[in-house]
């Protein structure tokens, strides 16, 4: 009995040593294909858009094309297709789950309000550090048909392959081995440094894009959804596409110029906003939590 007892403690460390490492190595895959992804999409839709501006602008016929990568790519991911060995691995990591109603509307008021604050917090920041403006594309020169189906698709583009990739496979996996702080953390960590890439390492940049992430990675560690993270994505991209970042390179810093009245009405905007956004959230928190357990939510 003794010489059994040691050698299952010299076995144990070695077992528990080689769980973690396939563990680590199978996060790191998942993290290193789910940033790829990501980018690959956007490398995509980039050349398709370029392309089209420049032979076809009052044809927008990249939207149409891009619709179609789009969908080849979410029909694999989720599924389908060889191989079938796969079929479910892959289908259960997407995690586009149904969910009922009220957390969906619950969700979506929740990451509306978010948004909002969000907005309010990228304008006060822009107003107190230089940070890189936006390059938005002159639309002035194309018809307004193309300008919106690109806007439209280029929301789609970023927001399905980031909550595809990201909310669902990596974050996803890491939620069933660790707890969902660390799921939603880590997952927040990887996409930050590549938004920062094509908008600049600077500290007020890095932290919104940080909250961004953290706010859609709660959302689908409550619902145990990508769906209704999905649609305040593309909420939030249209937002600043259309309403916030065309405004940067106007806005003066205030170190130049005294603090205006919008400068402390977004200021408020994002305080009000940001504390109902957490309470929406914490709401969003205790109902699924009774749903799963069989509760009423309080």
């Amino acid at each position: 009995m003794k010489s059994r007892r040691r050698v299952n403690s010299a076995v144990r460390p070695s077992q528990y040593l080689n769980v973690i490492r396939s563990n680590i190595l199978a996060a790191t895959t998942l993290g290193v294909l789910a940033f790829l992804l990501a980018v690959f999409a956007g490398g995509v839709w980039t050349v398709l858009l370029i392309t089209n501006l420049r032979i076809t602008p009052g044809i927008p016929w990249s939207v149409v094309v891009m619709g179609g990568v789009l969908w080849l790519m979410w029909q694999y991911l989720n599924g389908r297709w060889a191989p079938r060995s796969t079929s479910e691995w892959r289908h259960r990591l997407l995690r586009a789950n149904p969910v009922s109603r009220s957390v969906f509307t619950l969700a979506v008021i929740a990451g509306v309000l978010g948004v909002v604050a969000l907005a309010g917090l990228w304008i006060v920041l822009s107003q107190l550090v230089k940070t890189p403006s936006h390059i938005l594309p002159e639309f002035s020169k194309y018809p307004l048909v193309t300008v919106v189906a690109v806007v439209v698709m280029a929301c789609l583009v970023s927001s399905i392959a980031e909550e595809a990739s990201v909310r669902g496979y990596f974050q996803g996996y890491l939620e069933r081995r660790l707890s969902g702080l660390p799921a939603i953390l880590i997952s927040s960590l990887l996409m930050t440094p590549g938004h920062s890439l094509t908008q600049g390492f600077v500290w007020p940049t890095i932290l919104f894009y940080f909250l961004v992430d953290m706010m859609l990675g709660t959302t689908a560690y409550l619902t145990k959804s990508i769906l209704p993270g999905l649609v305040v994505h593309v909420v939030g991209l249209l937002t600043f596409f259309t309403l916030v970042w065309p405004h940067d390179a106007l806005r003066p810093l205030v170190r130049d110029v005294s603090a205006g009245g919008w400068f402390w009405i977004h200021l408020a905007q994002t305080i009000v906003c940001g504390a109902f956004a957490v309470m929406a959230l914490q709401r969003l928190a205790r109902i699924t939590r009774a749903m799963r357990t069989g509760g009423a939510a309080v």
